[in-house]
């Protein structure tokens, strides 16, 4: 079987989720099914001389130009498209926004990681609602497939779209922050991370509601010897994340912005709590690297992350500052409960692997082609 999967997220300079998925799949693809053979392609003519995995070959298929109107233009027209991508049995789209024409007889799988841009369009800018709208609406007409992480996101995805719920098929995710022989203390020291922190991680951009995060910090900081600590880059929107923690407050909040792998790695093994509430996810990667690496977590009651963490995290309404503040107390306060929480966690990470999620691809791939 040959399949065509689209690699754009990868040459982001702050790939996030999607670049995270894209290079896990990759990857465990290749190691899973030897015999497959995948195509990578981009949406734009930007040379490439490496991928960041040993993968050869590429197509591509839309001119820079045409990025704005990248969903448009692939469902109205049909150019020719490069000989490795034309001869694919499946053209695997790694979000809506990717949706390529395809031949006659090919088939079309889309990955939908999350509707937060149809369920709080506010916290998005235009242009990427309109961008991922006019993709899910290309999705909608050709697609064969739909792969979504979570059996909350494909609850979503049937309520408010066209597909078939038979379409739709859960591939869940797993850690992708490996785990190193980084000196957590050292670290600190040259990340000027103060002892003991809380530690969260993610872009800064509203959905992550870090605002209510820091408010809620603040609340406990006066019993409590702990920083705070935001790990990632800063996102749209960012302005009203940075005039909360400018206003005056107790307890230290620190921005590390960008970190390396073995960075990140160290910062959640150093932590004393992870906290997470975010307004709504498709996942919750963040959540899954802090309980493998036993971190006490906290995080939100709403989307896919009770589904992801279970019973082995505290969950907390995410627009109830007072119930996050409460919950970071309990935390921080009783040794007993954290301990328990970093067994759970431990246990609960174990059952997420790249493997099982390659092996679920792969399985639509057969279910779409009619492949044994």
């Amino acid at each position: 079987m040959k399949v065509a999967l689209h690699v754009d997220q990868l040459w982001f300079r702050a790939p996030g989720g999607i670049g995270t998925y894209v290079r896990e799949l990759l990857t465990a693809l290749a190691q899973e099914e030897p015999a497959l053979e995948l195509v990578p392609f981009r949406s734009t003519f930007t040379p490439t001389s490496t991928w960041p995995v040993e993968l050869e070959g590429s197509a591509v298929i839309v001119p820079g130009s045409l990025r704005r109107l990248y969903p448009s233009w692939a469902l109205l027209s049909r150019p020719a498209l490069p000989q490795a991508l034309a001869v694919a049995d499946v053209v695997h789209a790694t979000n809506p926004a990717a949706v390529p024409p395809i031949r006659r007889g090919q088939r079309l799988v889309v990955t939908v990681h999350d509707l937060a841009f149809e369920l709080f369009p506010e916290l998005f800018p235009r242009d990427w609602r309109w961008l991922y709208r006019a993709g899910l609406r290309a999705a909608a007409k050709r697609a064969d497939a739909i792969i979504v992480p979570s059996s909350a996101a494909a609850d979503d995805v049937a309520m408010r779209s066209s597909f078939d719920r038979a379409q739709i098929h859960i591939t869940p995710l797993a850690s992708s922050v490996a785990t190193t022989d980084a000196d957590p203390s050292e670290t600190s020291r040259r990340l000027d991370v103060p002892q003991p922190y809380i530690l969260s991680v993610g872009t800064l951009e509203p959905r992550k509601n870090l605002v209510r995060l820091v408010r809620a910090y603040r609340q406990v900081a006066p019993e409590i010897p702990h920083a705070l600590v935001l790990a990632g880059p800063p996102g749209w929107r960012v302005e009203e994340l940075e005039a909360e923690i400018a206003r005056p407050g107790p307890g230290t909040i620190l921005r590390t912005g960008r970190l390396s792998g073995r960075d990140l790695d160290a910062l959640y093994r150093g932590a004393e709590a992870f906290a997470y509430p975010s307004l709504y996810e498709g996942f919750g990667l963040p959540v899954v690297e802090a309980m493998v690496r036993g971190v006490p977590t906290i995080t939100s009651n709403t989307s896919s992350l009770p589904e992801v963490a279970g019973d082995a995290a505290l969950l907390v309404d995410p627009e109830d500052t007072g119930e996050i503040a409460e919950a970071l107390a309990r935390v921080l306060t009783d040794p007993v409960l954290a301990e328990d929480l970093r067994r759970r966690g431990r246990e609960r990470a174990a059952m997420f692997s790249w493997t099982a999620t390659a092996r679920a691809t792969l399985d639509v791939y057969r279910h779409v082609t009619g492949a044994s």
